[in-house]
């Protein structure tokens, strides 16, 4: 295991934060809650936070050459939900959008997976890595670097939709366990 390194503690601190909001949206949520939508075009919460997991199981494993959680860890068939496994959310229709309502437990542990695979992952890189080019589909090609930050960043958007859809769902009266 390489030594820590500055890149590696900021990875870690960032995803740390990512986790933690969501277990704080999480936190006492109730299926009402979960499921609210401001709406019937909105995402709910839970589809935001298992969105915002999806994407990052997807993308960390892609990068780190490893199998998603979704289904190496057997959370496919948990969520049990009637989309294609591989599906992540994107581009989904209000309709598809509403297929998506697990428990808060369900959720934190799915989120909890992916979190510790991904530090696990993190905390592997050394020297130059983040410098690696991951993806040339783009222009210019995508380093690991940079496809870290925007896990990171579209992590961050989602959990702060799903706060705010949150409060949205408690100012309507929506019941908080």
């Amino acid at each position: 295991m390489p030594a820590t390194t500055p890149h590696v503690t900021l990875l870690t601190d960032a995803f740390d934060r990512v986790a933690g909001e969501v277990r704080r949206v999480l936190d006492g949520a109730t299926p009402d809650l979960l499921a609210y939508r401001p709406d019937p075009d909105a995402n709910s919460v839970a589809w935001l936070l298992w969105h915002l997991a999806r994407v990052q199981d997807d993308h960390v494993a892609d990068v780190a050459g490893t199998p998603q959680r979704w289904t190496a860890g057997g959370w496919a068939d948990r969520f049990a939900l009637p989309l294609d496994r591989s599906d992540t959310g994107y581009g989904h229709t209000p309709d598809e959008v509403a297929l998506v309502r697990p428990g808060a437990d369900l959720l934190r542990g799915y989120v909890d997976d992916v979190h510790a695979a991904t530090l696990g992952f993190v905390a592997t890189l050394a020297g130059d890595d983040l410098e690696r080019v991951v993806d040339t589909a783009w222009d210019p090609p995508v380093t690991l670097g940079v496809r870290l930050v925007s896990v990171v960043a579209d992590d961050l958007q989602h959990v702060g939709q799903a706060s705010y859809v949150r409060g949205l769902a408690e100012r309507a009266g929506v019941a908080v366990g």
